[in-house]
């Protein structure tokens, strides 16, 4: 008789193999790390004795559910923003928050108290993307638990390092370091096709070939993502990704929910993996992920909870469920996805998805003893009918609960006995992120009450306090403007013509704040729209100081290139107004009397203005130097020639109001 060091028996065992092998009253054999032996329950308690035995009569074991794709420190940042589409949340909330307070033990606390959470829920492996990865290696090592663990790497600046060649860096130092664990897998994480260049999706791809490891990576999150895509490219994500040999690693592709059948095709090819993110992707309105359709065309396709902010919980069960549903609604067809494929997807499907299926993911000899035993004698799991033996899938996924989770084993050592955690205090923990919430609210607060807060954390920003000296005046005529452009005292240094369309948030909370989002349209010669540029400006209160008919402005100008669209601005600087500006503008650049000046001659057709107006306008930086400037624009206004002229003291907004 051979010896084990624990022995589960009397169990309905699911082997979750390619036959989906059931063992209705079934033991499995544990010794070290290891699974000794499955089979009958009779069997194994004939051949093999341990000083550890487990009755699961009226319990499944099954592998350890595999968490395909997350981000397990965002624990802490669980709830901080809802409700919110996926860009705002995450360029607007999650990472100006993450640069404000990820650090290492920001990332051990999150990632301890998600590990607390998984195990609960029957979780032994997850594959993780975040910073600071070797303290979530750490983190999740001293709570028993199995990991392929992912450092990210960007075009921008992280919280762990300032330039991508950093990240590079760190990658490769954390794979070297942990490359040998039994239970952490390092690998390297390429963000996303929008936020990482080709040298970066290059560099990882050499990093992940050469120490043979995983490579995780956001695909087709958003639809978004592959209209930008193919505009950009002239092709989607996955063909862009993969001219650069990406698919060439062991690539982990999260959510894919926006690629077609040729990208499904490619992954397939490639022998990539994917990780289904159901909750997370309708939370964020990104749409259905066409799982029906890769799992018949042979793609690895595992269940993610995708990180608990953007969830919010790390439910694998729950997770499992919704997938089997989803999968129903989108095809219209409720043999989809049935509940054992199912299970499947969260144990066998991906453990290959994140290319781990040497070690776990079905209850086979030699692979690694993670296994999970649910209880099934609740009254929300009766009554147990035997007539099909599918109907244990069944019962799992359409009616068992993370609290029917019993016991679990990760690496031959338990996690979980009888709902207790063997390896962690989750009570500890929860006290922990009390001052942590504490920290991060106020953070949030003290950013929401000024405009310019929140504009720089969107990290859009450059930074610069201007002063204008500028008059306007009526033109009932625009060919006057020629009178000063074409005057021989005048150098005309260059010519422009362009369509702008300024969207101007207005915010009581500061008064006389104003966020200008401006399109400019160039236009040729031939009156075709050239080029297209978007710009936000921030402005205070316009007026300084008057200087006879001349308007020193004194604003404090906050400028940059708007990289998002108007609908993102207005969602995440939410105005308690807004107004509209679009007016045809001609403008000139000119040198007079040494000094550089703009005229600007607009028709301004919303709201329609019955006049043209002729602005001149220079910039200063000094009491004298804009007294100056001041008399010198008045003696422009002589070189019209025009007898009367009328100036404006407001600006177009405010004419609009």
């Amino acid at each position: 008789m051979q010896k084990a060091d624990t022995i589960l028996t009397d169990g309905i065992v699911l082997v979750m193999d390619d036959a989906y092998t059931i063992y209705p009253s079934g033991g499995v054999a544990v010794a070290g790390d290891s699974i000794l032996a499955v089979g009958p329950a009779d069997e194994i308690r004939a051949n093999f004795q341990a000083q550890e035995i487990v009755d699961c009569t009226g319990r499944v074991v099954l592998p350890g559910l595999i968490n395909a794709h997350t981000h397990v420190p965002m624990s802490l940042l669980r709830g901080l923003a809802d409700d919110l589409r996926l860009d705002v949340w995450l360029m607007g909330y999650i990472m100006p928050t993450e640069r404000e307070f990820v650090n290492p033990d920001f990332v051990r606390l999150g990632t301890s108290l998600s590990c607390a959470e998984m195990i609960a829920s029957g979780v032994t492996t997850f594959a993780d993307m975040y910073y600071f990865e070797e303290n979530v290696a750490e983190a999740t090592a001293q709570a028993g638990m199995r990991a392929v663990a992912g450092q990210t790497v960007l075009t921008f600046p992280t919280p762990d390092a300032v330039s991508y060649e950093e990240g590079l860096e760190r990658a490769r130092e954390f794979i070297s370091t942990w490359r040998d664990h039994e239970l952490i897998m390092p690998s390297i994480a390429a963000h996303a096709p929008y936020t990482c260049t080709e040298e970066i999706v290059r560099a990882c791809t050499g990093l992940a070939l050469e120490f043979d490891v995983p490579l995780q990576i956001h695909i087709a999150e958003m639809a978004l993502e592959q209209e930008n895509s193919q505009a950009q490219y002239g092709m989607t994500s996955v063909p862009w990704l993969d001219q650069f040999g990406m698919f060439e690693a062991k690539v982990v592709a999260a959510h894919c929910v926006h690629i077609d059948e040729a990208d499904m095709r490619l992954m397939k090819r490639k022998g990539a993996g994917a990780a289904h993110c159901p909750t997370s992707n309708l939370k964020l309105a990104s749409g259905i992920a066409q799982v029906t359709q890769m799992l018949q065309l042979g793609i690895n396709v595992g269940v993610g909870t995708d990180g608990p902010a953007s969830n919010n919980d790390l439910d694998m069960l729950e997770e499992t469920r919704l997938a089997a549903l989803l999968a129903k609604t989108a095809s219209n067809d409720p043999r989809s996805v049935p509940a054992r494929q199912a299970v499947a997807m969260a144990t066998r499907l991906g453990a290959r998805a994140i290319h781990m299926d040497h070690l776990v993911g079905t209850l086979e000899v030699g692979k690694r003893a993670d296994l999970t035993v649910v209880d099934l004698a609740t009254a929300h799991n009766r009554p147990h009918f035997e007539r099909d033996p599918d109907a244990v899938y069944s019962q799992l996924v359409y009616a068992a609960k993370s609290t029917d989770v019993l016991h679990v084993m990760c690496n031959g050592a338990w996690l979980l006995r009888d709902r207790a955690h063997q390896t962690l205090d989750p009570a500890s923990l929860v006290d922990a992120t009390a001052d942590v919430a504490r920290r991060v609210d106020a953070f949030l607060i003290e950013r929401e009450e000024s405009v310019y807060a929140k504009l720089a954390a969107v990290g859009e920003i450059e930074w610069g306090e201007s002063f204008e000296v500028q008059v306007k005046v009526v033109l009932d005529d625009p060919a006057r403007a020629r009178r000063l452009v074409d005057h021989p005292d005048v150098s005309v240094v260059r010519t422009s013509h362009y369509r702008q369309y300024d969207t101007y948030f207005l915010f009581d909370a500061e008064e006389g704040t104003r966020l200008r989002y401006r399109e400019d349209d160039f236009i040729d010669p031939r009156g075709e729209v050239e080029t297209v540029r978007t710009r936000l400006t921030l402005t205070g209160p316009s007026k300084e100081r008057e200087f006879d008919e001349a308007v020193l402005l004194s604003r404090s100008r906050f400028i940059a290139d708007a990289g998002r669209p108007l609908r993102f601005y207005r969602e995440y600087f939410q105005p308690t107004a807004e107004l509209e500006i679009e007016k045809e503008r001609q403008r000139w650049h000119v040198d007079y009397k040494g000094l550089r000046f703009y005229v600007n001659l607009d028709e301004v057709s919303k709201p329609a203005l019955p006049n043209y107006y002729l602005e001149i306008k220079s910039t200063t930086w000094s009491q004298a130097d804009a007294e100056r400037k001041a008399t010198i624009i008045l003696e422009m206004l002589d070189l019209l020639e025009v007898e009367t002229l009328q100036a404006v003291a407001e600006e177009y907004v405010e004419m609009a109001v």
